[in-house]
């Protein structure tokens, strides 16, 4: 009896200290669940019909059955060789220390917000095959998602944060600034009342989402930026551009406390953003990003 209850014990404190990927799973999903709930009834028919084509994909472990299994499908086939060449495409490396520049980290294409408007194109080409049109669909569905997490927005040389050590709250471990803003603080965040989807699009009125929604994804990669170094650095560190910490940094309760609204609104900003590049994609003028890198 002792036994079993010493394995319950440590599975159950596993489970509270490994590294969650609950933003990437609930968080993605919930950008989906945004986006698909803001999206024209014309889109989400023209969502679902490629959805239904999902075989075409050839990926039985990763299936795109509903938008929210399709938001994870970038994350699902990263084991996969015959997909290895897109690994560079989830995130992007402007320095915050730097003046904001996009030119070198999206080099040939190989970044997150150079994948949105590619995918976005894609996705509006009726002339491109249905399972390459599908596959534009998860990818983009993904990458929005990405993009406005800030930590696959900007760094500062350090893999997006993945070198900085830091604690949440108790959890040390192998913890650090890229996983907490990937699993625990976006956990806590979008769960915390009111939740999901419905409760982080509140009270909204059709004239704030349009506000939000607006601009292009160069402007949404500055915006996101900006938040890496203030939200992310910035409140972790005194001077994200300084030296680093002498002891592991935490984020405290309090920290948290103030980062949940601002974390809210990024997951609510790429909801209603991908709405407004899927309307676009699939509506009757097929419009797309334009620009090209």
């Amino acid at each position: 009896m002792l036994g079993r209850m010493l394995i319950g014990f440590t599975a159950a404190l596993l489970l509270l200290t490994a590294p969650a990927r609950a933003y990437w799973e609930y968080g993605h999903g919930t950008v989906a669940a945004i986006a698909y709930n803001q999206v024209r009834g014309d889109t989400r028919r023209a969502i679902d019909d490629l959805l239904r084509q999902g075989a075409l994909l050839e990926t039985p472990d990763c299936p795109v059955t509903t938008i929210e299994e399709a938001s994870v499908w970038a994350d699902c086939i990263k084991p996969m060789e015959r997909f290895s060449y897109a690994s560079s495409w989830h995130y992007q490396n402007v320095d915050v220390c730097k003046p904001f520049d996009l030119e070198a980290p999206c080099r040939d294409g190989h970044c997150v917000s150079a994948q949105v408007d590619r995918n976005a194109r894609l996705l509006a080409d009726v002339k491109v095959p249905v399972r390459e049109r599908l596959m534009a669909l998860a990818f983009l569905v993904h990458f929005v998602g990405d993009l406005h997490q800030p930590m696959h927005a900007g760094d500062h040389q350090d893999l997006g944060g993945n070198r900085v050590a830091a604690n949440y709250g108790l959890v040390g471990g192998r913890a650090n600034l890229h996983s907490i803003w990937d699993g625990w603080l976006a956990e806590r965040a979008i769960s915390s009342p009111p939740s999901d989807a419905a409760g982080l699009l509140g009270k909204l009125s059709a004239a704030q989402k349009a506000a939000i929604a607006a601009g292009s994804t160069e402007q949404w990669s500055r915006e996101m930026w900006a938040k890496a170094r203030e939200q992310a650095y910035g409140t972790l560190v005194d001077d994200p551009c300084g030296t680093q910490p002498a002891v592991r940094p935490t984020l405290t309760e309090a920290d948290i406390q103030s980062l949940i609204p601002r974390v809210r609104e990024n997951v609510l900003a790429g909801g209603l953003r991908l709405a407004h590049l899927l309307d676009d994609a699939l509506g009757p003028d097929h419009k797309a990003p334009a620009q090209k890198r």
